[in-house]
């Protein structure tokens, strides 16, 4: 730790950093968070893997270095339509930035009738977060053109949805935040979708966190992950949905369709499977190939001690003091 002692203390027993001018620390489902002086975040995606809002039992090798470094390209792809927090990103699975107030909303964005919203569909109902919803619609179809449906940024449980008229009436934000939320979201899904094109992908749901510094908003955390978006193939993509097929699609919803199908959507009294070495071998390749998908580049795994890890994030850190 030679010349940066002063700036950190790494702890070996607990395999967990402390930083000099730590102000705060988070354990969240898949990331551990640290705040640096009340204004800089460090975020460690970590290989730990959730749905249904339970961490299950195994993580998945690379998936903490996959999140990163997506999150990493597509916010410097996007940072022309709004502020990002992003800073740097000094290990696979790190990133530092800036500190922001959230909204306490998610900015989900839906393309295509899929996931929730089909599950929403499917049974009866035609209003979602106060969006009216078509008649005659199939899974997967295309909305006629991208919708918001936010839900609450959950402290812990489940995210619920919630309309746009309930947001600013609870004073999750103000009429012209709101305003401007949905131009960045809808903004921000138009080039995913584009950088999705590019590479024979449909972004097909997405969902943004956006913060506040001062007077202006940031778009934070991870943007058009498989942790955060659905995609479909574009190939063939018509074709299937004509003949009522399945849609190829790279996303995380393989993992909860695995675990619906061993009886888990977690729900009291369930028990998360067995998760055997070939599936998490098998969902740690779909992580991989998303990203060699939608960045378009070949997926380099890059192994780092945690002590080297700290090294990195320390000297990231002390170049910001500078």
């Amino acid at each position: 730790m030679h010349q940066h002692t002063l700036v950190g203390l790494y702890n070996m027993k607990s395999q967990q950093f402390h930083f000099a001018g730590e102000t705060g620390f988070y354990s969240g489902k898949v990331r551990d968070v640290y705040t640096i002086n009340n204004d800089v975040l460090v975020m460690i995606a970590s290989n730990r893997i959730s749905a249904f809002d339970v961490i299950l039992p195994r993580p998945i090798p690379y998936k903490g270095q996959v999140l990163n470094q997506i999150a990493a390209y597509m916010l410097n792809a996007t940072k022309d339509i709004c502020s990002n927090w992003l800073l740097s990103v000094p290990a696979p699975n790190v990133s530092i930035g800036k500190k922001c107030i959230p909204f306490k909303i998610e900015m989900v964005v839906r393309g295509n009738l899929v996931g929730h919203a089909w599950r929403t569909y499917s049974s009866g109902k035609r209003i979602l977060c106060g969006i009216e919803m078509a008649e005659g619609l199939k899974e997967n179809d295309f909305f006629p053109s991208p919708v918001i449906t936010p839900s609450t940024k959950a402290e812990a449980g489940h995210d619920e949805d919630i309309s746009a008229d309930e947001i600013i009436a609870q004073g999750l934000a103000t009429e012209e935040e709101w305003k401007i939320l949905c131009e960045y979201a809808l903004k921000l899904f138009e080039c995913g979708k584009s950088i999705a094109a590019e590479h024979g992908l449909i972004l097909a749901d997405t969902k943004y966190e956006f913060g506040k510094i001062g007077d202006e908003i940031y778009l934070m955390d991870e943007v058009h992950t498989p942790d955060s978006s659905r995609y479909f193939y574009k190939d063939g993509f018509e074709e299937r949905q004509q003949k009522g097929e399945r849609q190829k699609q790279l996303s995380k919803e393989f993992v909860r369709e695995w675990l619906i199908a061993n009886n888990f959507m977690g729900k009291e009294g369930q028990t998360v499977p067995e998760m055997p070495d070939d599936w998490v071998d098998t969902i740690s390749k779909r992580y991989i190939e998303l990203y060699e998908t939608v960045i378009g580049k070949k997926f380099i795994p890059e192994e780092l001690t945690d002590e080297e890890r700290y090294e990195r994030i320390v000297e990231a850190l002390a170049a910001l003091q500078d």
